[in-house]
């Protein structure tokens, strides 16, 4: 029987602009499946699928039959979506996915809320995240975790692991998510989405320049290229900039216009890098489970038969990665705002993150920011000959709810790396990179690739991700709760 989530997000943004369904139709069709698969005693699972941690039905109807009103020509005109639960929306509670904000209601809205209200998008709430988006699983201690919605007793990754639930799961048609070390990529490869991490300052909403190194931006989650690319463009709102200053001289940027103009055009060919290295694996054992290799393979395989050409090459060794990594991450976390007694409401792990990242005097912090400043510039040198490198987006299939450490931080952090070894290097380059969920384990897991791309060249990844959906038609394949 057809519903309106089997529409893609453009074909239920067509259906919205020709009147075939009103906004409140759309909102209330969302809301109802949210109710029925997502609350406590839903049937995604033993507590439903915890995508949402706050769901806004009242406000989210009355926006939609004020839409009416506005004009249908901006992006996404009555399109619902959700914030990510680390993004302040003014009146709605912003706990970031912590028991020590559990009160926490802000006054104003962040500047990406504001750009996609511009847009016309409708948010229906607030998606699941871990505790400070620190983790790349989300089964935060304040609730629920986030379930995979092909099996729900596996997580759904993180940190936009809410996000990623509610697309793949039908509650959404897309959502904007957040990825400072793979917490797009992560949580879109771990439940068959595309999931994409754009260049450090395509967003200007989100651009990445004001997070510690550089390594925070938004990107989106879809279920197709092109509902990506549409939500990238209502993303980027009025302002398209570049990104990093020596990127001028190391590939020119899209100059075609929309970023949805790309994937609905699909077209060339291109010389593409293949590696399953990482800089990681200099100080953590880094195995890549059959699951992925099989993914890596049939990625090949389809993009050989398109024409592109392909090269094996392996990154070079980098000493120092993990640690200076390290260092940054800590170094990102001491500035969360929790103090004294506070300290007793938060997770393990981030009171590790924490209290070592205050440990770090300045001039180990300077340290390890040169040292990864000059490492961009040495894999962007490495990556130069190709248009774009495919990896493994996982090292292994989804982990179980529960399978990270929850009381050795260091055991815990060293997981983390082992599960995703393939993401943090991107972000720490400024460069775009896009999951595309090219296979299915024999299990019925959804298993992803990576590609990254030249700086400032999402259009070549939306390019080749569109050309491997139309071969392979990903966006059929759909968990039970579709």
């Amino acid at each position: 029987m057809f519903e309106l989530h089997h529409l893609t997000a453009l074909e239920q943004l067509d259906w919205l602009r020709r009147g075939e369904v009103t906004p409140r139709e759309l909102v209330d069709h969302y809301l109802a499946r949210i109710a029925r698969l997502d609350g406590p005693s839903g049937n995604g699972g033993p507590e439903g699928l915890g995508a949402f941690v706050e769901v806004t039905a009242e406000s989210a109807r009355a926006r939609a039959d004020a839409m009416l009103q506005q004009s249908r020509a901006v992006a996404l005109w009555g399109l619902p979506s959700a914030d990510k639960d680390l993004v302040d929306r003014a009146g709605v509670p912003t706990r970031y996915g912590s028991r020590a904000f559990a009160d926490n209601i802000p006054e104003t809205s962040d500047p990406l809320v504001e750009v996609l209200d511009a847009a016309g998008a409708i948010s229906l709430g607030k998606t699941n995240t871990p505790e400070f988006g620190m983790p790349s699983y989300t089964e935060p201690l304040a609730g629920r975790p986030a379930r995979n919605p092909y099996d729900t007793a596996l997580g759904s990754g993180g940190s936009s692991g809410g996000a990623a639930v509610a697309v793949a799961a039908g509650l959404l048609p897309v959502a904007p998510g957040s990825d400072g070390g793979g917490s797009v990529r992560i949580p879109a490869a771990a439940t068959g989405l595309v999931g994409l991490k754009p260049s450090r300052g395509r967003i200007p909403a989100s651009p990445g320049f004001t997070s510690l190194g550089g390594l925070a931006v938004a990107g989106p989650l879809a279920r197709t290229v092109t509902d990506a690319a549409l939500l990238l463009d209502a993303m980027i709102g009025d302002g398209r900039i570049a990104g990093n200053w020596h990127w001028a001289t190391a590939a020119p940027s899209w100059d075609g216009g929309a970023y949805l103009n790309a994937a609905e055009r699909g077209e060339g060919r291109f010389q593409l890098g293949v590696t399953t290295s990482s800089p990681w694996e200099t100080s953590y054992e880094i195995v890549v489970a059959p699951e992925a290799e099989a993914a890596l393979r049939a990625a090949r395989e389809h993009l050989d038969a398109i024409g592109h050409g392909l090269e094996e090459f392996r990154l070079e060794p980098e000493e120092g990665y993990a640690p200076a990594f390290t260092t940054l991450w800590q170094g990102g976390a001491s500035g969360i705002p929790i103090e004294g007694e506070q300290f007793d409401q938060v997770e393990p792990l981030t009171r590790w993150l924490v209290e070592t990242g205050r440990r770090v005097g300045s001039r180990e912090l300077a340290a390890a920011l040169g040292w990864l400043t000059d490492y961009e510039h040495r894999l962007i040198g490495q990556l130069a000959r190709f248009d774009a490198v495919l990896t493994p987006s996982l090292a292994m299939t989804p982990r179980p709810i529960g399978w990270h450490d929850p009381e050795d931080a260091m055991h815990n952090f060293g997981q983390q790396v082992q599960y995703t070894p393939f993401t943090s290097f991107v972000n720490v380059s400024g460069l775009p990179a896009i999951t595309l969920p090219v296979h299915v384990t024999d299990a019925g897991l959804p298993m992803g690739v990576q590609l990254i791309g030249r700086p400032g060249r999402e259009d070549v990844l939306l390019a080749i991700g569109a050309q491997l959906e139309r071969r392979l038609n990903w966006q059929q394949r759909h968990p039970p709760q579709w």
